[in-house]
Formats: C-alpha cells, structure tokens, sequence
C-alpha cells in the first residue's frame, strides 16, 4: 500500500496523502521525511541544466523477498540529462530543501552514451536521501541510478531485521540493478559500459567497497564489538533499534539466515565497476588488509571529521589505509554523519529528529554538500574519462 502512495505522489498528488499514508503505516519520521522528496507539485521557473527523474520496478529473480512469497524486490530511481526543462516539478511543503526534476522527461539526445552512477543509501533511508548527489551527477552528465534496499529503505511499511543485518545481500542488490539497467529498452542502449561507478553513503559505503571486492570478516567485525575500542557501528541503530535483537533468534531458527551468514565472506566483487566512491562508510573494523586486496578500482574516502556515528579513525581512516591507493578526504570541524543527508528547512528542523536537522551551529550542510558534490564530480570524471 505505502509504495503505491509514493507511486501516486510522484505522479503530481499532494504530500498530505503521502504523509498521512506513511503515518498509518507506523514509519518513523525519518521515513516521513525522505520519502517526502518524492512528493512533487509545479515549480514556476525551469531550472537548466535540466534533470529528468524516472522509476524502475526491477526484481532479482534469483533471490526471493524476505517473507518468501516473490523475487526480491529492486525499487530503483533514475536521474539524468533531460532533452528539455518544461514541466519542472520540486516537492510542495517538504521538510527538506530539494532541487527540481522532470518527472519522465526524455533524455538528452547528447552524447549518444552516457556514463553510470549506482548509488546505495544507508541504513533505514532510501534512493531519495541521496538526490542531492544523484541530481548534481545528473546535471554534470551522468545516469544515475538508486535502489532501495528490501528490508532496509523507508518506502517499504517496514523493516526486516535480515534486511538491517545480513549487509552483503545489498551489494548484490547493486549488481542486479545494474544487469536490468543494462537490458533497459530506454537507458540500456544509452550507458557506456566501460566507464561505470559506484556511490554510497554509510552503509552504503560499506557496499560499494564491498562490491569493489573488499570481503568482510564478520567474526572480526564481532570481536571489535565485544572490546574496548567499539564504536556506534555495533550499537542497535535508531532506525530500527529492535533489529540485532530480532536477528539473533532467527540465527538460531531461520535456515535462510543461517545460509546466507555462511556466505559473508564471499566476494561480491563486479569487475563492470570503474570507480568507488564512499562517504562515512561503516564497518571498517571487520576487515583485515587482505580482505580488501581485491580491490584494484580507484576509491574515494570523505568524512566529517566530527562523525560520532562512523567515528573515523575505526571506519574511513581504516579503510583507507588498507585499500591500496584509497584517497581519504576528511572535511575538517564538526561535520558528522548526518550531515550526508539533504538540508532541512524550517519546517524539517521543527518536525524530523534532533540527529537529521540539527547540525552543530559550526558546521554549514550545504558547504558540506557542496564539497562533496565537487569531489564525486572530479573522481568520477578523473577515473570514468571517454575512452577513445
């Protein structure tokens, strides 16, 4: 029910409908709140360079949902170079300030191939959380293209805790999407193969390394959370908090989720990915040297230095350090986690949680957003350069 409502929302109806559908389904605010972007009414003026956004209903057959009754689900959208700005459309009454698209527009007929941009979100957010990135990418030439990951996205009614904690089904997520990308009838014809990227915020972080090749240790990754030096990483995360506690009876009594922590080790690597780029990835503490080894794209690293959540030292710092040739950029002061996520406006700083909105009186989010933007920018265009 909730993802028709966002559905019907993007196809121009109010955000009241939308808020109040998340509501009776019980979603927290941070839910309410994102899924919000994807509420759109008419803007006046046209913004250029022009954006097109657009929605993809892929499944992963060889893997099924989390309640067994069909295919995994791969929510996916879309946001490139529009042919033309005539209906621009930005969300009415969101709690975030939010840049424009063109619902369904053509896409630009130049160049005759684009590059790609695969973004992961992270915990309990959604491919919309990170518009404020997919769009600049789009408007600088890129496709680009999010999922939402089952069990772990606020557009479903709500969480699984095997979605929240068996992290390396969403590499593969990653991957599916990009097989059905490329049999896409519309942006299939459109994508240059050569030059695909990968992008991800937090635990989204963690799958773009993961999907580069990194292979997490989770023995390791336990063992850092039962010492001294553990971080928030290991701690029941506010978005789902009842979702480690959960997850341990069904260690004991679902086969699904004793096969799948079997395979945690594995490797997810896609060799088609050109180029990584995290920011505050977590998990770095379940990995040694060698288990990042295989990774030999080009990786980008930003932090905020004040990050509580993904505490540098024991998640971007560590990473770093163990990729081979991994570039770290930390943004200096007390930039933290959350300020990955888009801007709230005064309505947002009155409604959404304290962590979302409240940034410290220090820190400028869209100075933040700017710099991160520029950075993926210029990695991307330096390491997915036109071959010729």
């Amino acid at each position: 029910m909730v993802s028709r409502a966002i559905r019907a929302a993007t196809g121009r109806r109010c955000l009241r409908g939308l808020l109040i559908a998340f509501r009776l389904a019980g979603l927290s605010g941070i839910a309410i709140a994102i899924a919000a972007i994807m509420a759109v009414a008419p803007e006046a003026t046209a913004q250029a360079p022009a954006v097109g956004a657009t929605s993809r209903h892929y499944v992963d057959e060889h893997r099924q949902n989390w309640d067994r009754t069909g295919p995994r689900p791969l929510e996916t959208t879309i946001w490139y170079p529009a042919a033309k700005a005539d209906h621009p459309f930005v969300p009415a009454n969101a709690p975030f300030e939010l840049e424009s698209v063109e619902p369904d527009a053509p896409v630009a007929a130049s160049p005759a191939k684009y590059p790609l941009i695969l973004i992961s979100h992270g915990t309990g957010g959604c491919a919309a959380a990170l518009l404020w990135m997919g769009h600049y990418l789009a408007a600088h030439g890129y496709i680009v293209a999010a999922v939402n990951h089952h069990g772990n996205t606020c557009v479903e009614p709500r969480g699984d805790p095997r979605g929240f904690m068996l992290w390396w089904e969403r590499p593969q997520d990653l991957s599916a999407v990009l097989d059905r990308l490329l049999r896409d009838s519309q942006f299939g014809p459109l994508i240059d193969q050569r030059r695909i990227g990968a992008l991800g915020f937090s635990l989204g972080g963690y799958s773009v390394i993961t999907l580069a090749g990194g292979r997490i240790d989770r023995p390791l990754f336990q063992r850092f959370c039962a010492s001294p030096v553990r971080d928030f990483t290991c701690s029941p995360q506010p978005e789902f908090p009842e979702a480690p506690a959960l997850f341990q009876k069904l260690e004991t009594s679902d086969p699904v989720v004793q096969e799948a922590i079997r395979h945690s080790g594995d490797s997810y690597r896609d060799p088609r990915i050109r180029a990584v780029f995290a920011l505050a990835p977590v998990f770095a503490s379940g990995f040694e040297r060698k288990d990042l080894a295989d990774i030999v794209v080009p990786v980008e690293i930003v932090v905020g230095a004040g990050d509580t959540v993904a505490p540098p030292k024991t998640n971007a710092e560590r990473y770093a350090a163990l990729i081979k040739g991994a570039r770290l950029i930390e943004i200096r002061g007390r930039a933290g986690h959350y300020d990955f996520v888009p801007v709230c406006n005064d309505m947002g700083r009155k409604i959404l949680p304290e962590r979302l909105c409240h940034d410290d009186p220090t820190v400028d989010r869209r100075q933040i957003h700017a710099r991160a933007q520029s950075l993926a920018l210029q990695f991307f265009n330096r390491n997915l350069a036109r071959q010729r």
